[in-house]
C-alpha cells in the first residue's frame, strides 16, 4: 500500500510499503512532517521489478496501477510524559504558545508585506493565475450590462497580468489601487474584484475604497467584492468549499472507461493543485521560505488549508504552482525530471472580512451612499453611489 508524507511546505512524497513490512519513524519524518493512507481504491506504484518499497518516483513511464485489497495495519506510539523538546517547535503542540496574531505597525511595514506576499506573488503565478480565470462572475457581468455604453479599461498592479491582458487586446495599465493616475470624478463605474482584502491594515483597505470613490463622477457607481470569512452563509456551503467535497469524492472512483495513462497521472501526489495545500498550525511568515521572502517584521500568520473554512481573518493562503506560470518561466509538473521536488508553493496575503465589515469601511467615507449590500458565493459585496 502506499502512504503519502507531506511537509508543511506543501511538498507530497508518496512511499511505497509491502506486505509485512514495518515502517520506523523518527526525527523529521516523525516530527515535522505528516502521514497518512489516503482512502481510493487503486494505488500508483513503481512499475520496475526490483522496486518492492520505498519512494515512489514521479517518472510516469515507471509506473502502473494496484488494485487494493483487504489491509491490516498496526500503529504503535511512545506517549510522552515530559515536555517535548524537540526541534520542531513550529509544529509541536507541546512547544507551540498561543501567541495572537501581531500586524504590521506601520504603513511602511504594511507595505513591505504585501509587496511579499500579494505583489511579488502573482508576478510569479500570473500565467497559472490567468489560466484558472475562465468563468464571468455572473452579478459582476450583470453589474457591468446595467451601464451605459461607454470605454472600459483595467489596471492592475501586476506587470504579467497586464501583459497577458493587453496580448488579449484589451485596454489596461498598470498602478498602485491606493494612487490610480486617473483624473478624479472620470469614471462612470468602477469595479474591484478580489482586491481589497490584499491590504494588510484596515486604513489601507479603507483608503483603497476612498480612491475608487474618487474615480467616480457624482452618481457614478462601484462594486467591491471581498473574500468573506463565512464561506458558509444561510446554512449552505460556497463554492469555495463544495469543490473540496468534489475532489475528494473524485479520488475516490474509478472510471472503468478510463485509460491507464489517465488514471496514473490522476494517482499522482497533487503537486500543482491550488486545493491541495497542506496547513501548518502557525509560522513565522517572515522568515526565510515562501516565495524567497525576508524578514519585516516579527508578525505571525496561520497558513491556511485550501478549501476549508477560515479560522483566522488575517492568514497565507498557498498557491501550488502548475504549467507555465509566465513569460519564459518553465515549470514541470511534477518537479524536475528525476526529482521528487514538486513545482514551487507560493503563499498570498488575505484578509477575509466578517459580515458587516465591508459595509461598516464603506460608511466611514463621505459623498459615499450604499445601494446594495450582499452575500454572493464566499464574498461580501457593496454597490456604491457618489453623491
Amino acid at each position: 500500500i502506499v502512504m503519502d508524507f507531506k511537509h508543511p511546505d506543501g511538498v507530497t512524497v508518496p512511499v511505497m510499503l509491502p506486505r509485512r513490512s514495518l515502517l520506523l519513524m523518527t526525527g523529521e519524518s516523525r516530527y515535522l512532517w505528516t502521514h497518512g493512507i489516503t482512502p481510493r481504491k487503486f494505488d500508483t506504484i513503481q512499475a520496475s521489478k526490483g522496486h518492492k518499497s520505498g519512494i515512489i518516483t514521479s517518472d510516469v513511464g515507471d509506473l502502473t496501477l494496484s488494485k487494493r485489497g483487504i489491509r491490516t495495519s498496526f500503529t504503535f506510539r511512545k506517549v510522552r510524559q515530559t515536555p517535548c523538546n524537540c526541534s520542531y517547535p513550529l509544529v509541536c503542540d507541546s512547544q507551540m504558545k498561543e501567541t495572537p496574531s501581531s500586524f504590521p505597525e506601520s504603513n511602511k511595514e504594511a507595505s513591505q508585506l504585501e509587496q511579499e506576499y500579494v505583489h511579488r506573488v502573482y508576478e510569479e503565478i500570473a500565467g497559472h493565475f490567468s489560466s484558472t480565470r475562465h468563468t464571468p462572475w455572473p452579478r459582476v457581468v450583470e453589474f457591468l450590462k446595467a451601464l451605459p455604453s461607454g470605454s472600459l479599461i483595467g489596471c492592475d498592479r501586476s506587470q504579467n497580468l497586464v501583459d497577458i491582458c493587453r496580448e488579449r487586446q484589451f485596454q489596461a495599465f498598470i498602478c498602485d489601487a491606493l494612487a490610480v493616475p486617473v483624473r478624479s470624478g472620470s469614471c462612470d463605474a468602477c469595479i474591484s474584484i478580489a482586491v481589497i482584502h490584499h491590504f494588510a491594515t484596515a486604513e489601507r483597505r479603507v483608503a483603497a475604497t476612498q480612491e475608487l470613490v474618487r474615480l467616480l463622477r457624482p452618481g457614478g457607481k462601484a462594486l467591491i467584492y471581498v473574500w468573506a470569512m463565512e464561506q458558509e452563509y444561510n446554512k449552505k456551503k460556497s463554492k469555495y468549499l463544495r469543490e473540496n467535497r468534489i475532489s475528494q469524492g473524485k479520488k475516490g472512483e474509478i472510471n472503468n472507461d478510463t485509460s491507464v495513462q489517465e488514471l496514473l497521472v490522476e494517482q499522482m501526489p497533487v503537486v500543482g493543485n491550488q486545493d491541495s495545500a497542506c496547513s501548518v498550525p502557525s509560522t513565522n511568515d517572515f522568515q526565510e521560505g515562501g516565495c524567497n521572502s525576508r524578514e519585516v517584521t516579527n508578525s505571525k500568520l496561520p497558513i491556511h488549508t485550501n478549501r476549508t473554512s477560515f479560522h483566522s481573518q488575517d492568514l497565507l493562503v498557498p498557491w501550488h504552482l502548475q504549467g507555465n506560470p509566465g513569460k519564459n518561466k518553465l515549470v514541470e509538473p511534477f518537479g524536475a525530471v528525476g526529482s521528487h521536488d514538486p513545482s514551487p508553493v507560493f503563499h498570498r496575503y488575505y484578509h477575509v472580512f466578517c459580515e458587516g465589515e465591508l459595509e461598516a469601511a464603506c460608511q466611514t467615507l463621505s459623498n459615499v451612499r450604499i445601494l446594495q449590500s450582499y452575500y454572493d458565493q464566499g464574498n461580501w459585496c457593496v454597490i456604491l453611489q457618489r453623491v
